[in-house]
């Protein structure tokens, strides 16, 4: 089996008990639900699906200060995987053991397990592109992120089955709790599978700057200098437009229909075959064309919200969803490609660290969202998701011209 064959293999393996695991907390359908289990709040609802995602922030830059100097990033990328373990057992725990005995302290103890979750993503997320980096050339990347994508699809299809099982099963939040406790060992097995991978050496190694401070000076002249970097920031950012309402749809579903178990369960589902469909028989067929797919994933996604105003019965939003999952996965390859294709190699940390930093922003977008939700309702928020998707089309105009 040649290199890049056993590299695939490790990174789908990740991507697929990765998914397995995360998908108990999906922010669009389980997340949402768990949270108001615990308080009837909206805004809590979005505070706590950008908590998941929102924590990286705060470390990219200073993970890209220290990367960039490094010829290998994998022994750090072992710690990682570490903490996040154990940050994702903490959640079951913290269900399991308090609960409904002291509902603000379940909710305090889940956000500290979903921000320390994310908040080391921000270190990882810049240890992985590096890896992805090294080990696949240009015409790979792209194959071996949707080949991950389209597995992580799968694993989140048969997690989709059993979240679905053990939430008619078993009593909330006694439910909720062993998904995240059963999920993290599965965790575990992806999180081993990448971490074997042999990472070569960088090259072009760059030195690091005397202090933090002048490293924050050069990127700012970096993203001063490369109108493209701009672009992309701007395409990118607006690309998580989508994140102001879609973790409120499954609630709008909760008030319109009756949603059982099992239908959660089976949006789930529907979610992730969308991904397998869209990584199967699209994102893997438009090679280096990156600005392309990320337009059609705002397509994909502008179709999802322009439905979910007529939404009254199971089957649209099981489109809605089906539509959210081929949609998402188009963003996620799109937008860790693309910062690739402009960076240069020994500057190649610190543009990811730019470019996710402030993109990150967009991960929050949710927390507005429940603002607007609880004042104005579920047509505002819809209609403001789409001219914000709107802004980002404009972006991605802009970029594919500045693109090869």
């Amino acid at each position: 089996m040649d290199r890049y064959r056993i590299n695939n293999l490790k990174n789908a393996l990740h991507g697929f008990f990765l998914s397995v695991a995360t998908t108990v907390a999906e922010p669009s359908t389980i997340l949402p639900l768990i949270v108001h289990h615990f308080s009837s709040n909206l805004a809590l609802v979005g505070l706590f699906a950008s908590l998941l995602r929102g924590g990286a922030i705060a470390v990219q830059l200073v993970a890209a200060f220290y990367a960039q100097s490094y010829a290998r990033v994998m022994p750090l990328m072992r710690l990682v995987f570490l903490f996040r373990f154990l940050f994702w057992f903490l959640i079951g725990a913290a269900i399991h053991f308090v609960g409904d005995r002291d509902p603000t302290l379940t909710l305090w103890l889940i956000g500290i397990g979903l921000f320390g979750f994310s908040f080391v993503a921000g270190f990882g997320g810049i240890y992985f592109k590096e890896i992805i980096a090294k080990v696949f050339d240009r015409s790979q990347r792209g194959r071996t992120m949707a080949n991950r994508q389209l597995w992580s699809s799968v694993g989140a299809i048969l997690s989709g089955g059993i979240a679905g099982w053990v939430l008619e099963r078993f009593e909330a939040p006694e439910s909720y709790a062993m998904l995240f406790m059963l999920s993290a060992f599965l965790m575990a097995l992806g999180l081993a599978a990448f971490a074997s991978i042999d990472e070569p050496p960088k090259e072009r190694v760059s030195r690091r700057e005397e202090s933090f401070v002048h490293f924050l000076r050069n990127a700012w002249g970096i993203l001063r200098g490369d109108e493209r970097l701009r672009i992309q920031i701007g395409a990118s950012l607006m690309g998580y437009s989508f994140l102001l309402a879609m973790p409120f749809v499954i609630l709008q579903a909760k008030e319109t229909i009756h949603l059982s178990g099992w239908l959660v369960g089976s949006f789930i589902t529907v979610q992730m075959f969308g991904s397998v469909l869209g990584n199967f028989f699209l994102w893997k067929r438009f090679g280096p064309h990156y600005a392309r797919m990320l337009q059609t994933a705002y397509a994909l996604m502008s179709a999802a919200f322009f439905l979910a105003f007529f939404a009254d019965n199971a089957w649209i939003f099981a489109t809605i969803f089906l539509l959210f999952g081929i949609g998402i996965d188009g963003f996620r390859n799109a937008d860790m490609n693309l910062v690739l294709e402009i960076a240069s190699e020994e500057k190649r940390p610190v543009y990811v660290a730019i470019q996710s930093t402030i993109v990150s922003i967009g991960l929050f977008f949710s927390i507005p969202g429940g603002f607007i939700l609880q004042w104005f309702g579920y047509t505002v928020l819809y209609t403001i998701t789409l001219l914000m998707l709107g802004t980002g089309l404009y972006f991605v105009q802009r970029l594919k011209e500045h693109l090869p």
